[in-house]
């Protein structure tokens, strides 16, 4: 995993060229927009707990034979094992989103988990609903302009909503 100005550098390295202005103009846009990026991580982490468990309460008010008798999150210990993927998913999102990079959500989150869930039987098209409503939480609570650095942050929203795209499209 690279930050981005390690991927930039190396990248550079790679062709034997000088940083270029475009590259070096859009590593300090990155530096000037970063408030807004820990402000997103800060507030997600914060109400982490809050976005799982109403993302998987939704979900099963959605879906109520998952947690019926024979259902993929019936018992408790399936139910914890359901919250718990739910919170590394966004754990992992997190990361994505303070880096600016998806690398360390695709590598050790995400590659292969479509497998695994595959041959324990559970229900990619149910996690992935459960991460897209995590997206809607985790979105709604990291734009909420209340006491946190001014200024547009659609675009990070948008970035935001495809690190959460990437992992609903990983499991379905």
């Amino acid at each position: 995993m690279f930050d981005a100005f390690t991927k930039v550098v190396a990248q550079a390295d790679a062709r034997g060229e000088f940083l270029n202005a475009g590259q070096i103009d859009a590593l300090a846009s990155m530096v000037a927009e970063s408030n807004k990026r820990m402000d997103a991580v800060n507030r997600i982490t914060s109400n982490a707990s809050k976005i799982v468990t109403n993302a998987a309460r939704d979900l099963f008010d959605q879906q109520p034979a998952l947690i019926a008798p024979g259902g993929n999150a019936y018992t408790h210990r399936r139910m914890a094992a359901c919250l718990r993927d739910m919170e590394i998913v966004l754990r992992y999102v997190t990361y994505a989103i303070f880096t600016g990079d998806a690398s360390v959500l695709e590598d050790r989150c995400l590659n292969g988990l479509r497998e695994t869930y595959l041959a324990l039987g559970v229900p990619g098209a149910s996690v992935a609903e459960g991460i897209r409503k995590m997206k809607d939480a985790a979105i709604g609570i990291a734009n909420d302009r209340n006491g946190i650095t001014q200024g547009d942050c659609s675009s990070l929203m948008s970035e935001i909503g495809t690190y959460f795209d990437r992992a609903a499209a990983a499991v379905a």
